[in-house]
């Protein structure tokens, strides 16, 4: 039996790799190994540990978060996490190592195990967020993986771009797709219990992110969205941000704002069902994670992308984008609920895929040989004439 390590430390990633855990678990040819880390040890982010345990049996527990938010801090975390990530491997290591995405938590995981030759497989690369250094850390990723599920063509080819064979790469859809035909529509009454609001009148559903690539503008720009959210006077729903540089700046004028809005509130987990039950029922989409941008669109929601934490990615026609501007985002927030535009959105085709992501994870997890081609990467050269196809250089 083939062992499978996969590591999460954060919600919203949770809620992407949920159907490919679920398929690991069913699958008799391999063998989960959870690796739980980051936000989901930390009840200052909801302690979503607790969520994990009903759903999966966890193999360890990785604390790396420092409790604060400074560029300092995220340093620190970094290392402890590969302290703590190279004594896990040492105890369990897996026949391959699954991760997904670009959190730091994810690349403290995957350095450790350059050193104990485990093959990396990595869900969600050749994706770019111009605005974080989420960037740069899943272009590291892909260099150290071995194997690759993209969800576009586009993402394929700027992997192999970066010098990664074609045979390494799989176009497999957003695996956070697959939820949708799995996930039950939670009834309005349960939901508005779970908030803590009535959802008679339908939210905006905000979530922000600091964008790390601009160090000192979180507060200016959070200011900027609340100041837009107060003229427009629509109910909020906002999720909180992550464990970035400056997310507890963020998080406490949110905490502020819904402190003098009795028609708003801030949920620090919802969890999958949740998230997408109020996907169902909101107005749009504001803010700047990247679930507005490969998520939404399979909602027919309107989204309002705000400022550079996700430029590069491919945005469906859902995606309104605006500057970090109180007046830009006011317009933008108008458009999107605007009865023309939502009208314009009916029977949309999400092009992050088609909900069988998991199934063709699982089918290379399980068949791919394990061996000195795997883990010994030549770099593929691409010649300007030769539309992508790429030559070997040894």
């Amino acid at each position: 039996m083939r062992t499978i390590g996969v590591v999460t430390g954060s919600r919203s990633e949770y809620g992407l790799l949920f159907p490919v855990l679920k398929a690991i678990s069913a699958e008799p040819a391999l063998c989960l190994k959870l690796f739980v880390t980051g936000m989901h040890l930390s009840p200052d982010f909801g302690l979503t540990v607790r969520e994990i345990e009903r759903d999966f049996e966890i193999t360890e527990r990785v604390e790396m978060l420092v409790a604060s938010d400074t560029p300092e801090a995220i340093s620190k975390s970094i290392g402890l996490g590969m302290i703590g990530f190279a004594q896990t491997y040492t105890r369990h290591r897996p026949d391959v190592l699954l991760v997904l995405g670009d959190r730091f938590e994810t690349l403290a995981a995957v350095a450790a195990a350059l050193p104990f030759a485990i093959p990396i497989a990595h869900i969600a690369g050749g994706e770019a967020t111009e605005g974080a250094i989420d960037d740069a850390i899943r272009h590291s990723i892909s260099k150290m993986s071995h194997i690759h599920f993209v969800s576009l063509d586009e993402y394929r080819r700027r992997l192999i771009q970066m010098g990664e064979e074609p045979w390494r790469i799989t176009i497999s859809g957003e695996p956070g797709l697959d939820n949708l035909s799995a996930v039950p529509d939670l009834p309005t009454h349960e939901l508005e219990q779970r908030i803590g609001m009535s959802l008679t009148r339908a939210p905006m559903l905000v979530t922000f992110h600091p964008v790390t690539l601009e160090l000192g503008q979180a507060e200016k720009q959070i200011g900027e969205l609340l100041r837009a959210l107060d003229r427009v006077g629509m109910p909020v729903v906002f999720t909180a941000p992550n464990a970035d540089t400056d997310g507890r700046i963020i998080a406490l004028r949110i905490q502020d704002f819904v402190d003098k809005h009795p028609d708003s509130c801030l949920v620090t987990s919802l969890g999958t069902a949740a998230y997408f039950s109020m996907m169902r029922r909101s107005a749009a989409m504001v803010g700047n994670s990247s679930s507005g941008i490969i998520e939404a669109g399979s909602f027919e929601l309107p989204v309002v992308n705000i400022g550079s934490r996700q430029r590069g990615r491919f945005a469906p026609k859902n995606v309104i984008h605006c500057e970090p501007s109180a007046e830009a985002i006011e317009v933008a927030i108008g458009r999107a609920v605007s009865s023309d535009f939502r009208s314009g959105l009916r029977g949309i085709v999400n092009p992050y895929g088609d909900g069988q992501a998991a199934s063709r994870i699982i089918n290379v997890l399980k068949t791919v040989p394990l061996d000195a081609p795997l883990l010994k990467k030549p770099f593929f050269s691409v010649q300007e004439d030769s539309s992508f196809e790429p030559t070997a250089v040894h």
